[in-house]
């Protein structure tokens, strides 16, 4: 990559302000993260409604924690293999394949209610299995090129600006998170069968899929590229882990107490909506001398909330991340882990305690609006980690960072699981609150300031 800067202006910190900085990168960046948004936009109108589309194809509560821990286990494996196949064959040859296999996988998701029930060796297997086989190729793309981007930005940002130059990238990335959810909730409303309606989403995740690999490796320069087997094995994750910043210490810990406990209840947040609750949306809007009646199936509607949610999550991102400049970046990161931590039981019992002054539906908003304060963080959270990295290891620092917090978060959703199919809802997303507010008073207690935001 080149050694390029991105001017990012201290007296701006609007969402229009931090897509002006993310365009000013250079062509091979923006290619790269325009394909990641097309990617992105494809696995969020996908991956949030998967846990209900598993139990319309009869999964059970544990089966659907079973397959988060699987999305934990690609997220903690893929990255380290990911990096070695782009030092052999190149970065464009490295995109194209991985963006093929993930447009595959929305593929397998897509076909898999038509595929059936099958026998193997006297065991019924369900249609739902073949969401495990979609996740395994749906996520080589997103878990691609961690550690890369992480160094991108630290290599273009003024160190006292790291949580200004990540919220430009970051913005422009969490817009696919926002209109996906919204646009998969329109899809769904097309049919009252939500297996056949989630079909119409997967079926434009795949045009997606296909048009961000497309657009990649044709557009993507890869003059720049150097080949060669660079990744040293497990040797290299030895010295790598022995290495890391002592700074980041105490971050990982609280960090990864705080991603265990949303690990635990995140694939259960749609059917908290559908299931527990089954609240849909329902108002009528008038103009004049019109009306129009509203009236959206729980389904429709957590993809609405979904997008409720990265709404203010993309209006928080560039206050917060200025802010930072002025506070730290400690007690910004601190109040994302914050929210993590109090979500799961805001949204298991909130609407209860809401229940005297506002209806159900309303409700939801409300708690969801909460849900996207924790993303206030994430730009902080962002820097603080590759911050401490010294020149050129900022990749490695951060892919090390990674490789051990999402090893620990693995068995997480399996947890969650079990004690929302076998003890209580309620229990689980107690349990899963109650560490995250661990982590979060580890880190306060423990957390180091990165110095060049002191």
């Amino acid at each position: 990559m080149s050694q390029e800067q991105v001017t990012v202006e201290t007296d701006e910190s609007g969402p229009l302000d931090t897509f002006r900085q993310f365009f000013a990168l250079k062509r091979d960046v923006l290619v790269l993260s325009l394909a990641m948004f097309a990617f992105s936009l494809g696995f969020q109108m996908t991956s949030r409604f998967l846990p209900k589309y598993m139990v319309a194809l009869g999964a059970s509560g544990f089966v659907v924690g079973l397959f988060g821990t699987v999305g934990n286990i690609i997220s903690a494996v893929f990255p380290y293999p990911g990096g070695a196949i782009s030092d052999r064959i190149g970065s464009r040859y490295a995109l194209t394949l991985f963006g093929l296999i993930s447009t595959l996988g929305f593929g397998v998701w897509l076909v898999a209610p038509n595929l059936g029930a099958f026998a193997v060796a006297g065991v019924t297997i369900q249609p739902w299995i073949w969401i495990f086989v979609g996740l395994l190729l749906a996520q080589g793309w997103k878990s691609f090129g961690l550690g890369a981007t992480f160094a991108v930005v630290k290599q273009a940002t003024d160190p006292s600006q790291l949580a200004a130059g990540f919220a430009s990238t970051e913005t422009f990335r969490r817009t696919a998170f926002l209109i996906g959810p919204v646009l998969a909730a329109v899809l769904i409303g097309f049919h009252p069968d939500f297996t056949v309606s989630f079909q119409y989403v997967l079926a434009v995740a795949v045009v997606f899929g296909i048009v961000g690999t497309v657009a990649q490796h044709l557009l993507y320069d890869a003059s720049e590229d150097s080949l060669g087997n660079s990744f040293e094995g497990v040797a290299q994750i030895r010295h790598d882990l022995r290495n890391m910043p002592a700074p980041l210490r105490p971050l990982l810990v609280g960090d990864t107490l705080v991603r265990f406990a949303n690990g635990m209840v995140y694939v259960f947040f749609v059917l908290v909506i559908t299931q527990f609750y089954q609240v849909g949306f329902e108002t009528t809007v008038s103009l004049a001398s019109f009306s129009y009646a509203i009236d959206l199936s729980p389904e429709a509607f957590f993809g609405y909330l979904l997008g409720v949610e990265m709404l203010i999550a993309l209006l928080i991102m560039a206050p917060a991340a200025k802010i930072a400049e002025r506070v730290g970046l400690k007690p910004i990161v601190a109040l994302g882990f914050a929210v993590y931590a109090l979500f799961p039981v805001v949204l298991i019992g909130g609407p209860e305690v809401l229940a005297p002054v506002m209806p159900l539906q309303w409700a939801m908003v409300l708690i969801f609006a909460f849900s996207g304060l924790r993303f206030a963080g994430l730009p902080s959270h962002k820097a603080l980690i590759v911050g401490p990295a010294e020149a050129g290891a900022a990749g490695r620092v951060t892919g090390t960072y990674y490789l051990l917090r999402n090893t620990v978060v693995i068995p997480s959703a399996a947890l969650g699981g079990y004690l929302w199919e076998f003890v209580s809802p309620e229990i689980a997303f107690t349990i899963a609150a109650a560490i995250g507010v661990v982590g979060t008073g580890y880190f306060l207690a423990f957390g180091k300031e990165f110095e060049a935001y002191v």
